[in-house]
């Protein structure tokens, strides 16, 4: 990408597309586009158009999307499949319309089967049935990297689609009915603190295995393969390093300073039971993440009591 191309990172508010507008603006990027929701509806098709019709951006980052963790995935699967579907089929179509080089689509690896082999390779894609809790935003990811290899397939569309793993870091979700697991722990324990509680209660067994990135790494990924990678097949993005969600917990209560104990609901599902990224593919392209996540979640706690407690 050329340093003063004219680059749309569309849900620029959101984590990760704050995350990929800093690191532009690090990396020396001078022309980004964004548009907030109120300006821009990516839901509504004419709207869409009008915007790259005007504007004609060079390069997409489609970071925009409904996002959450388990219970908000199990309360509004049906949102969660509609709002997705729009965004990236309104997003991708006028792109290509619009004459854009080329887009980069960020998916999940909720893409992949609940008893999927591990870790989970590129190859294992559509081998299975998904995840129950997610399997919504799982059938609109998969759309979105299908639409993307479809129009580049067919019509010479360039595209890249990356499939992260559990993210975290600034700019983070708090809110409980829609967060991830990482973010609901810090404002969990991190809230404990605060009030003096001796006691916290969390979802599940605490046995299942997750992988976590900071979004600070995904983004510089993010950026690097734009510029270095042009396979329109999906890419796995992560860390390729795992941890169960009650040594997770107990990770986070000890850097958060809470001393108090925990207690785990077992009537509350755990999601798939294991994630864990074959990054083999990433690293054959050149770069790997930086941030450990001791490093992240000690970030990611003080960002937290900066901004919602102090």
């Amino acid at each position: 990408m050329d340093i003063n191309a004219k680059i749309y990172v569309a849900g620029h508010q959101g984590m990760v597309g704050s995350g990929i507008v800093r690191c532009l603006s690090k990396e020396g990027y001078n022309n980004i586009v964004t548009r907030t929701f109120s300006e821009l509806n990516l839901c509504v098709q004419e709207n869409v158009a009008s915007f790259f019709k005007i504007e004609k951006p060079d390069y997409v980052f489609l970071a925009a999307a409904k996002v959450g963790g388990i219970n908000a995935n199990s309360k509004y699967p049906a949102e969660f499949l509609y709002e997705n579907l729009m965004i990236q089929n309104n997003v991708i179509h006028q792109a290509y319309l619009s004459g854009v080089k080329k887009l980069c689509f960020l998916g999940s690896s909720c893409i992949y089967p609940r008893e999927c082999p591990q870790p989970m390779k590129e190859k294992y894609f559509f081998t299975g049935p998904f995840e129950s809790t997610n399997e919504g935003y799982a059938i609109a990811k998969s759309a979105g990297y299908k639409l993307c290899s479809y129009y580049t397939k067919q019509y010479g569309f360039k595209t890249i689609s990356l499939m992260p793993c559990n993210l975290y870091g600034t700019n983070d979700n708090f809110n409980l009915v829609t967060s991830h697991v990482l973010s609901a722990l810090v404002k969990r324990f991190s809230d404990a603190v605060n009030a003096e509680k001796n006691t916290v209660t969390l979802w599940g067994t605490g046995v299942a295995l997750r992988e976590f990135l900071h979004v600070d790494d995904l983004a510089k990924i993010c950026v690097y393969l734009m510029n270095n990678y042009d396979d329109s097949e999906f890419i796995n993005v992560g860390s390729g390093k795992e941890i169960c969600i009650k040594d997770l917990a107990y990770k986070i209560a000890g850097f958060a300073g809470f001393k108090g104990k925990i207690n785990w609901d077992s009537s509350k599902p755990d999601g798939m039971p294991r994630k864990l990224m074959d990054i083999s593919k990433l690293n054959k392209v050149g770069i790997e993440p930086e941030i450990s996540l001791d490093e992240g979640i000690k970030i990611m706690i003080q960002e937290y009591i900066e901004k919602y407690l102090i």
